[in-house]
């Protein structure tokens, strides 16, 4: 086992700038199958996937990637070649890339970085040139690469390092630049490396529908403790953010810290919990990948996963996530003995404010932040110019804000044709990230970006909140002022 000096310099030693393939300047959008179905894969499931986020709306606001993960394959073919199964694919893997290019879409796929993958079908160890060709010649956008049966190869930075660039390096020999999508769970420190050689880098185990309930399956409590090699499954939305909160000045334009696929739509949580979820990824700039079934979607699902307000804030130019400025553990208990309050902070790129507060406390809470707090990394002790300033605070779930109601929602789920809801979207004025990228939204001050305009924060005063228990409230800072300063960042360097 190395010491901590011999396992800095191995660290250190592999940090090198970060990939820059032109891809993930913001967070990848879009959907993966396994949550909801697992090795349950056909490409009928996938194009008809593809149809319904394009008629819910969800591919004009950036759910570009239609992502297939495990269980595709039926081995290796004499040559050693993958090769896919002929019932669930019976018209290869190129044709289904066709068809989802010819909707707009970027069609991913998956391997592991093991002899198999995680349900035990071929996996890519030592078959790194062959595979990634494969893909490109298929036509595949975007890989995700898993980390189970990894024949013993982790345990240092290095070995994990020099595992997962094989695949990189072969990916960039086919000469077709595809998104990398690593998912070793944060095993071996890879938020130290991973940003060297991807695109987006798991830093924990793997969701599931709770949001706050704790699992043995989920053994890594500390998020103190990156050391930790079990991070395993089950793992809550507060396990999780609790778990990248050192680690939220890694992910920069080009790569991202990955939380796991969206929970929104399964049905394990409340309204409230599944919007605070959405919210904070969003916040946290982790990739926004739904990962459940869309036939089977309530009005509320459909309305969290399309505030194009809350979307923004992931897809914001700058591309820094918030940070925690407050943890609070004094706080009512649930039955396993959990509860926390946090409140979260964050700069983005037109000098605007993100500020979240999550409520993970058994019951209502009063909540607050002065502009002091909220604009800690900027100056500490009220040093910060902004504390100076008055401030605009807009609800990103306000009602006249950006976000589609439950009954909208829900009559767009009940339209009877593409066409029909093609027509209520068009009603809505719905925001078509395709036409006027977020960024350019942002300059043009589109209000459907910004939420409901709610109050004001005087200069050197604070803002107040009732949150309800199991939820989150989020507000975007906009300064009164007509003074832009520029916000200083957690990172070392301000701008890429």
């Amino acid at each position: 086992m190395l010491s901590k000096g011999a396992l800095a310099v191995a660290v250190s030693a592999i940090v090198v700038e970060a990939i820059d393939n032109g891809l993930a300047r913001t967070p990848q959008m879009g959907w993966n199958n396994w949550n909801s179905f697992g090795c349950d894969v056909s490409e009928h499931l996938l194009l008809d996937h593809a149809k319904l986020i394009t008629e819910y709306g969800l591919q004009d606001l950036g759910y570009e990637y239609v992502v297939l993960d495990d269980c595709w394959s039926d081995g290796r073919d004499s040559k050693g070649k993958l090769i896919a199964d002929k019932k669930k694919f019976p018209r290869g893997m190129a044709a289904v890339a066709d068809d989802l290019h010819s909707q707009g879409f970027l069609f991913g796929m998956y391997s592991s970085a093991g002899e198999l993958t995680c349900a035990r079908y071929a996996g890519s160890l030592d078959h790194e040139m062959d595979d990634a060709q494969s893909f490109a010649d298929w036509g595949v956008d975007y890989l995700k690469y898993d980390n189970c049966y990894h024949m013993g190869r982790f345990g240092t930075p290095l070995i994990s390092f020099e595992r997962f660039n094989k695949m990189a390096e072969a990916l960039k020999a086919t000469g077709k630049n595809i998104f990398y999508s690593l998912c070793n769970w944060g095993e071996d420190y890879s938020y130290s490396w991973a940003a060297s050689i991807g695109n987006s880098w798991r830093i924990f185990g793997d969701i599931y529908d709770s949001f706050a309930r704790p699992d043995d399956l989920c053994s890594c409590n500390d998020p103190a403790n990156p050391a930790c090699i079990a991070p395993g499954t089950h793992c809550s939305v507060l396990a999780i953010i609790n778990r990248v909160v050192p680690y939220i000045d890694r992910g920069l334009p080009g790569g991202w810290n990955d939380l796991d696929m969206l929970e929104v739509g399964h049905g394990g949580q409340t309204e409230e919990e599944y919007r605070a979820h959405f919210t904070i990824w969003a916040a946290l700039k982790a990739p926004l990948l739904l990962g459940t079934d869309l036939r089977k979607w309530s009005g509320s699902d459909l309305a969290i996963v399309t505030n194009p307000a809350v979307i923004a804030i992931n897809q914001d130019p700058r591309g820094r996530a918030v940070q925690r400025i407050r943890r609070n553990f004094n706080v009512p208990k649930d039955e396993w003995g959990v509860g926390e309050t946090h409140i979260w902070s964050g700069p983005l790129a037109n000098g605007d404010q993100i500020l979240v507060f999550l409520n993970f406390a058994n019951e209502d809470l009063d909540m607050g932040a002065t502009l002091e707090e909220i604009f800690l990394t900027n100056g500490v002790g009220g040093t910060a110019p902004q504390n100076k300033q008055d401030w605009a605070v807009h609800d990103l779930w306000g009602k006249t804000g950006g976000a589609m109601s439950n009954e909208d929602a829900q009559s767009i789920l009940d339209a009877n044709s593409a066409e029909g809801r093609k027509q209520k979207l068009q009603k809505l004025g719905w925001y078509n990230s395709t036409e006027l990228s977020y960024a350019e939204g942002l300059k043009r001050e589109d209000p459907r970006l910004f939420g409901e305009r709610v109050d004001t924060i005087k200069s050197g005063g604070r803002l107040d909140v009732r949150v309800p228990r199991h939820a989150g409230k989020a507000f975007r800072l906009r300064s009164l002022s007509g003074e832009k300063i520029k916000q200083k960042s957690h990172l070392k360097k301000d701008e890429l």
